[in-house]
């Protein structure tokens, strides 16, 4: 999967992220998310992966409600909320749909 990020970035690389379930946000802009976060769950999808793993950090929040808005109205998701086994409001965790 590449994503381009031209914050980090130099001349518009692409970065390889491995689809593994596990998506962390941190070295993204907030504009590149929601583009980033449909094609990560897809191909999710795509590989019989349910269970997905969203580390968007505490921080203020900003990026928490953004997530979640996305995955709200993301017809790919059944069901997303905090990671309660560890308390860790920086995570999202989401179980996509079967196909």
């Amino acid at each position: 999967m590449a994503i381009l990020n031209e914050k980090k970035l130099k001349d518009h690389d692409l970065v390889i992220l491995p689809v593994d379930g596990i998506l962390d946000l941190h070295n993204f802009l907030p504009e590149d998310v929601p583009s980033l976060l449909d094609e990560y769950l897809r191909v999710c999808l795509d590989k019989g992966i349910r269970d997905v793993r969203i580390i968007h950090g505490k921080g203020k929040g900003i990026m928490l409600k953004t997530v979640r808005a996305l995955l709200a109205k993301n017809p790919m998701v059944l069901t997303y909320g905090p990671d309660n086994a560890t308390g860790n409001w920086g995570v999202t965790l989401v179980t996509l749909k079967g196909v």
